[in-house]
């Protein structure tokens, strides 16, 4: 086995990209980047981890990898392309990777090369330090990498990663602290954006979210064991008991004294992704003491509420549009049905994506119901509209398969300003709403109504009775604000212009 640290100098291509998606149209989402999982204290740690990642996939679908350490051999890696089924369930690879305490990764390229993602940024992270080895995963985006990346190259380091969390295994390097827990305070310290991060020492298992809780963190706990997870469906996997989230600007140190908890950074009103509720994490999952599937549900209640419309069925855009458009039938009494039925296997296309092809993308991932869609008017539910390419031409499958109307309604507020947060955003000019009022974007997608919810709707169905507070808001809703908690230093550097003041 080579050693951890190990990192190729030419990286090979990667064979799981997704520009073949592009190619068919078929990328008109936002992308989480990634996905986290630690364990500790149970025997084949890493067989866990595989499991927690799995459960993880939906976050990050390029990529994985686990890190473990055994008190006979040591850090032990595995990095692969592709999904967690296809390469950590192998008797062979898992075998590699022995001992009580391991963490893993899933990812997106929204950093580095998008769709060029080398094996080389595939996380965690190994780094050798004077007190021994430590790996890291990173779930967020930190938005002063690049001023980071010059300072730490102008004194020597050298990156083998286009990823910007290597910026935390350098600033750990040239801490002076104690012991590595403390150097991870020191790095988190200079670094900006919003980070969840799963650690690992060779006897302990770390756990951080930055001060504003951007992205999610949680803590379970398994026989004599504890796990810590981007989410809690993960959790369920493995067997394991919820204990809470982690707090934001907190970080936990689990070893032989259990669980200890610091709080190392100034303290903040924390901003929790509101997307997450929307779309992001699955719906069994738990964020804030709420049901994510429940609060989906409310969010179809608040549309139906505030944008009513006469017609025959209630129709999800699957598979995220689905528990609104149950909550939207529900309050409006307009029967619900499944009018679009989703290929669960779509992938690459075994035919090269010429035009012809290019045009049937969507149809290879959904397919219309015909027997009950003709002849009715019809209400589709969707978590968002980024682009409105895909929303186009599931419009046209509605029509061709003889819908009377086609009215859209959106579980989310116009998406109009990019995430700079660990989100794979597009540019603001390629955002449809950033560029196009609602009757405008109603026009351009050619149906007969479109109505997103309003911001206020959307925070009164994730438990805020008022809507959002102005002064204050309790998330980050920054992609549809276009008010950003952290500013954005980089991207203000490269010419990205901020929403002015009110």
């Amino acid at each position: 086995m080579p050693p951890c640290s190990s990192l190729p100098l030419i990286p090979p291509a990667n064979p799981f990209d997704t520009s073949h998606l592009r190619d068919l149209g078929l990328d008109d989402k936002l992308k989480e980047e990634c996905g986290v999982f630690g364990v500790i204290g149970v025997s084949d740690a890493a067989n866990f981890v595989a499991l927690g990642l799995h459960a993880l996939q939906h976050r990050g679908q390029e990529a994985g990898g686990i890190v473990s350490h055994d008190p006979e051999q040591g850090f032990n890696n595995a990095r692969r392309f592709g999904y967690v089924r296809d390469n950590f369930t192998s008797q062979k690879i898992m075998e590699t990777l022995p001992g009580p305490l391991a963490i893993g990764h899933v990812r997106y390229s929204t950093s580095g090369s998008k769709g060029q993602t080398a094996i080389r940024d595939v996380q965690p992270f190994f780094g050798e330090f004077s007190m021994g080895g430590a790996a890291i995963a990173h779930n967020g985006n930190i938005t002063n990498a690049d001023s980071l990346k010059r300072e730490l190259i102008e004194r020597g380091s050298i990156f083998q990663s286009s990823s910007d969390s290597e910026c935390i295994i350098h600033l750990m390097a040239r801490s002076l602290q104690r012991n590595i827990p403390e150097r991870m305070e020191d790095a988190l310290r200079r670094v900006e954006g919003a980070y969840s991060v799963v650690a690992m020492t060779q006897s302990e298992l770390i756990g951080v979210r930055d001060p504003l809780g951007v992205r999610p963190l949680v803590l379970g706990k398994i026989g004599d064991g504890w796990a810590l997870s981007s989410e809690t469906c993960a959790l369920d996997i493995i067997g394991a008991d919820f204990v809470r989230e982690i707090e934001p600007g907190e970080m936990v140190v689990i070893g032989s004294k259990g669980v200890e908890s610091h709080f190392p950074f100034r303290k903040q009103d924390p901003r929790f992704c509101i997307f997450e509720h929307v779309y992001f994490s699955r719906p069994d999952s738990i964020l804030g003491g709420r049901s994510v599937y429940e609060t989906r549900e409310a969010i179809g209640r608040e549309l139906a509420k505030e944008s009513p419309v006469d017609a025959d069925l209630v129709c999800p855009v699957p598979d995220s549009g689905t528990p609104a458009a149950i909550g939207f039938s529900l309050e409006s009494g307009i029967p619900y049905a499944m009018g679009i039925i989703r290929n669960q296997y779509v992938g690459r296309t075994f035919i090269e994506p010429t035009e012809q092809i290019r045009n049937m993308g969507v149809r290879l991932k959904l397919n219309v119901n015909r027997a009950l869609i003709r002849g009715k008017r019809v209400i589709l539910v969707d978590d968002s509209v980024v682009r409105g390419t895909t929303s186009r031409k599931i419009k046209e499958m509605i029509l061709d398969a003889g819908a009377k109307e086609v009215h859209f309604r959106i579980a989310s507020p116009p998406t109009a300003w990019p995430c700079f947060y660990g989100v794979d955003t597009p540019q603001r000019d390629k955002l449809l709403a950033a560029t196009m009022s609602e009757e405008e974007m109603r026009e351009h997608l050619s149906v007969d109504s479109l109505k997103f919810i309003s911001l206020d709707g959307l925070y009164r169905a994730v438990g805020q009775a008022g809507g959002r507070n102005k002064k204050c808001p309790q998330y980050c809703d920054a992609c549809f604000s276009g008010e950003y908690p952290v500013v954005p230093a980089d991207m203000l550097a490269k010419g990205f212009e901020m929403k002015a003041a009110e």
